[in-house]
């Protein structure tokens, strides 16, 4: 009678001991793969995320174009005569013209012109070969230079600007070329140079040189 109740008294309430058992172990494993997949969108959350902050940074510094830059390196005077009567003054000097490319690929450049002026009238100018600055790197390119007034006009200031010791000459360089990035990518940059040369008239020599 006893065991009669039991199993009826089982039966009216639908519950078993071996029926908790057996369905404990199906939840374990649905919540196991739930665990299992929220890990995995997490990763694959992770990785895009990671993904986004590399081709930004690569974006903002390798393939980031910059302008190389043109500059003169120190410059050794060989002669430097002036006459402040006649008015007149002719010179001859050696320097650099050096193109600093700080991309992450080559920068080749054409053939250019550096023009030296007097008040905006062209003294003397030197020719610049067709080359190329690698990456990250400054290429230098040994001139000879030699300038005179025979272009100036008579009316120019320069007896006055001889008579106080000091000559003021300024310089222009525009090289148009390309930087080449990942073998793939080429875009037009040119590098230019606007600087001002101080001569000391008696110690014959570079008082300044100031470029932009």
């Amino acid at each position: 009678m006893a065991e009669k109740k039991q199993q009826t008294y089982a039966s009216a309430t639908g519950y078993s001991r071996t029926t908790d058992h057996e369905s404990a172990p199906f939840q374990t494993d649905e919540e196991l793969k739930r665990q299992k997949r929220i890990k995995l969108f997490t990763y694959i959350g992770i990785f895009i995320v990671f993904q986004i902050v590399v081709m930004t940074v690569f974006g903002l510094t390798v393939m980031k174009v910059k302008t190389p830059k043109a500059r003169w390196g120190e410059i050794s005077v060989e002669t430097l005569n002036s006459v402040p009567e006649t008015p007149s003054f002719d010179t001859k000097f050696t320097t650099q013209i050096r193109i600093k490319n700080t991309n992450w690929g080559p920068y080749k450049f054409d053939a250019g012109t550096a023009t030296f002026l007097y008040q905006g009238a062209i003294i003397g100018q030197v020719a610049i070969p067709k080359s190329k600055a690698g990456m990250r790197s400054t290429k230098k390119i040994d001139v000879e230079v030699t300038l005179n007034t025979n272009a100036l006009s008579s009316s120019s200031t320069l007896g006055t600007e001889l008579s106080s010791g000091v000559l003021t000459l300024t310089s222009q360089v525009q090289l148009k070329g390309k930087v080449e990035l990942m073998l793939i990518m080429k875009k037009n940059k040119n590098a230019s140079m606007d600087c001002t040369i101080v001569f000391d008239l008696s110690a014959k020599t570079v008082k300044s040189l100031t470029c932009k």
